[in-house]
């Protein structure tokens, strides 16, 4: 058995997908791609004998089509999540799952009126081998009821295109998620402190960035964005709790004895140090799918509560005070 899988948007994380999706990841078949550049479009869906769809919607609408795979610009993502659940078609939507919050109050609309569950956000640290591991832990009880986490999320480097609030949109918000999903509660408010400003950066960047969160239990979160760090992708999680700490283990990798020195090699690209995460996070999917059942990843509410939250930072950003994080009770049916 097999899903015929269509996939909007071809640029890097589309293209990573699309194979992922052909050699391996087992039960999908891309069967149609579509890209606002025909170019693209074309190149990608020649590499895994796909069809090329002339727009998002006419792919939504195909009749081999039976999951979409939204990977497009983000702006664009809400419009084509909700055109998935009105064709009834689920869909695994690249983070952001919206840029406008008034966009996932229809998208939770939509989809609790539709009935069961249709979207899972790419939300992929959730399928860390790492974090999956402190996630065992901290559900275990075995380090008490957590009290604080410390969290590091550095870049060698980003492109002049990449802004201030990218700091918390594009970047912190994996974090937001991922302790979301840890600590398993949500986040209450937040302040943004702008520490002294790197020399290795563009001008118009801010950088680094330091968030602080409290959580409804009162615990406290702080995510130190620094995305002109030089030296690496380096990703870096520590929950403390009443009887212990848990850390994220750092990827393996050989340690080098030379010359009076060990060393251990920094990964580089965020891509090789999730390669397996996203292969897991889409077989997973493609397994519910096959099995006739809703997806259980990051839902349209995780999706939502993540924008809700960083678009808060942004507004601490903005005026340096603690902004309240203004979250409705979550509905049952993302319970």
């Amino acid at each position: 058995m097999s899903i015929g899988i269509g996939l909007i948007g071809t640029g890097w994380i589309g293209e990573q997908h699309v194979h992922r999706l052909a050699d391996v990841v087992s039960g999908a078949r891309v069967v149609a791609v579509s890209d606002i550049d025909p170019e693209s479009a074309g190149k990608v869906a020649a590499s895994v004998g796909a069809r090329v769809v002339d727009s998002a919607e006419r792919l939504i609408r195909d009749p081999e089509v039976e999951a979409v795979v939204v990977t497009s610009w983000g702006p664009a993502h809400a419009e084509q999540v909700l055109a998935c659940i009105a064709a009834g078609k689920p869909v695994f939507c690249e983070k952001p799952l919206i840029t406008e919050i008034a966009d996932g109050q229809r998208i939770l609309k939509a989809e609790q009126a539709a009935g069961r569950r249709l979207v899972q956000v790419g939300f992929m640290r959730r399928y860390d081998a790492g974090y999956r591991q402190m996630k065992r832990v901290l559900d275990s009880g075995a380090i008490g009821e957590p009290l604080m986490a410390h969290c590091v999320h550095r870049n060698p480097n980003v492109r002049e295109a990449y802004t201030t609030e990218m700091a918390a949109k594009d970047t912190a918000v994996h974090e937001v998620d991922t302790l979301r999903w840890l600590l398993g509660e949500e986040f209450t408010s937040v302040q943004t402190i702008l520490p002294r400003k790197t020399s290795k950066r563009f001008a118009h960047l801010q950088d680094p960035q330091i968030f602080l969160f409290e959580t409804a239990s009162g615990a406290r979160v702080d995510v130190e964005a620094f995305v002109n760090c030089q030296y690496g992708y380096d990703i870096q999680c520590e929950i403390v709790g009443e009887e212990g700490a848990v850390r994220l283990p750092d990827p393996a990798g050989p340690s080098v004895r030379k010359a009076g020195r060990a060393s251990v090699e920094v990964l580089q690209e965020f891509g090789d140090r999730f390669a397996d995460a996203f292969d897991v996070e889409l077989q997973e999917w493609v397994d519910r799918l096959l099995a006739g059942q809703e997806p259980t990843g990051p839902s349209s509410w995780d999706g939502y509560a993540a924008t809700v939250v960083v678009d808060a930072a942004v507004r601490s950003l903005h005026s340096g005070e603690i902004v309240p994080i203004d979250l409705p009770a979550r509905p049952e049916f993302y319970a």
